[in-house]
């Protein structure tokens, strides 16, 4: 290969190599702007009145329509069916995520709701709290719509009982024999203070700070590739010619 045509191979390969990595740079920072512009549509929908049960969605696509909005339910809590989720952390400290049915007024589903978070007892694990939950009672809830807890790794031992590590409402909705709405409520109110449980829901992470991290990442990764062309391409070459000139001309 002569060297005019290794120049341009390697000329073509550095202005790939930048496009591709400046691109994939920008590719992340529009995944920030997407989040951005969700966020502000979930903000949106916070403002928005408190759904009742009648009017919340039974199908999938509707339902994450709905995501975020406040509620106001009336229903009763099947307590026989609480889950405790295990390894759920909250202001700092691990517990358990207390979730239970509540078979909505005058419609047949059942939706489930995050009621709040325990901590978990250090001598026991297997010790669990008792809730003060009377049978075929009705009941208020308020919260706000939200996807199920994220998933944690688990065993297949943790993925039944009354403590589990993950819980999904479609699967669970078999089991129990029992109509679930998709979406949970993450409960606000009302607060009692007899019942122990917490109740500081964490913000939804958007990632924005992850997508700004590769975005760094890649839009450093092109720079350094630009800077190495640069200098072993054309700021070394003259380097070295202007060392054997000056060599030349030594006594």
């Amino acid at each position: 290969m002569s060297p005019a045509a290794r120049a341009w191979l390697i000329f073509a390969a550095a202005l790939v190599s930048v496009a591709l990595t400046a691109r994939l740079g920008v590719w992340q920072l529009d995944r920030a702007a997407q989040k951005i512009a969700l966020q502000e549509v979930v903000d949106q929908r916070a403002q928005l009145p408190a759904l009742l049960a009648s009017q919340l969605q039974a199908d999938e696509q509707g339902a994450r329509a709905q995501l975020q909005r406040r509620v106001h339910l009336r229903g009763t809590w099947l307590s026989d069916k609480t889950v405790f989720l295990d390894n759920r952390p909250m202001d700092g400290r691990v517990g358990f995520f207390v979730v239970t049915p509540l078979r909505l007024s005058d419609r047949g589903e059942a939706i489930l709701v995050q009621r709040g978070w325990v901590p978990r007892d250090a001598q026991d694990r297997s010790r669990l709290p008792t809730l003060a939950d009377t049978a075929d009672v009705e009941v208020e809830v308020q919260g706000r719509l939200a996807l199920a807890p994220s998933r944690l790794f688990e065993f297949s031992a943790a993925a039944s009982g009354v403590i589990r590590q993950n819980l999904d409402a479609a699967a669970y909705a078999l089991e129990i024999k029992q109509g679930l709405l998709p979406l949970t409520v993450l409960q606000s109110g009302p607060v009692n203070p007899q019942d122990g449980l917490l109740r500081d829901w964490a913000a939804p992470d958007l990632g924005l700070q992850k997508h700004y991290g590769y975005a760094f990442q890649w839009f450093a990764l092109s720079a350094l590739l630009l800077g190495l062309y640069v200098w072993f391409q054309l700021i070394r070459p003259v380097l070295q010619r202007k060392a054997k000139s000056h060599a030349r001309h030594e006594p």
